[in-house]
């Protein structure tokens, strides 16, 4: 069982642009939902995409596994609940999607890496800033 230092609860809605010929969401819009996940939880760390960059790095996508369980269709509204599992050597975070009955309709996970931006070259430890932040909101330390 993975450990989990933190977790957000992001609402969206299905849209029509969304859908595929069969009237469910294309299997790729649910990468964008990670996204709307993914913001919502880094905005409650205090560390989202504009942080990262005051700080001087990135963090590139380097791998997602998403399992479909139960489609989501046009108007629904659906919930992403993230779930940061790992924080020191790279942000990994799962994902569990839920539909408007509360159903489960799909399991996710996503993996980033730390970029270091001035010196253009990967890291294999995520900034002090951020694993700081997240030890403070995980009770771990406090943070300074």
């Amino acid at each position: 069982m993975d450990s989990v230092y933190c977790s957000e609860t992001a609402e969206f809605q299905v849209a029509f642009f969304d859908l595929d010929p069969m009237n469910v969401v294309w299997h790729g819009n649910y990468v964008k939902y990670m996204e709307i996940g993914r913001c919502a939880l880094l905005d409650k760390i205090g560390y989202n995409y504009t942080e990262m960059v005051k700080s001087g790095y990135a963090f590139p996508v380097t791998g997602i596994k998403v399992r479909y369980i139960k489609p989501l269709t046009f108007g629904e509204h659906a919930r992403i609940v993230s779930h940061l599992i790992e924080y020191e050597n790279m942000i990994k975070i799962k994902y569990e999607i839920f539909n408007e009955k509360g159903e489960l309709t799909t399991k996710a996970e996503s993996t980033q890496m730390a970029f270091n931006i001035k010196k253009m070259e990967a890291e294999f430890s995520c900034p002090e800033v951020f694993v700081k932040r997240v030890k403070a909101i995980a009770g771990l330390q406090s943070a300074k």
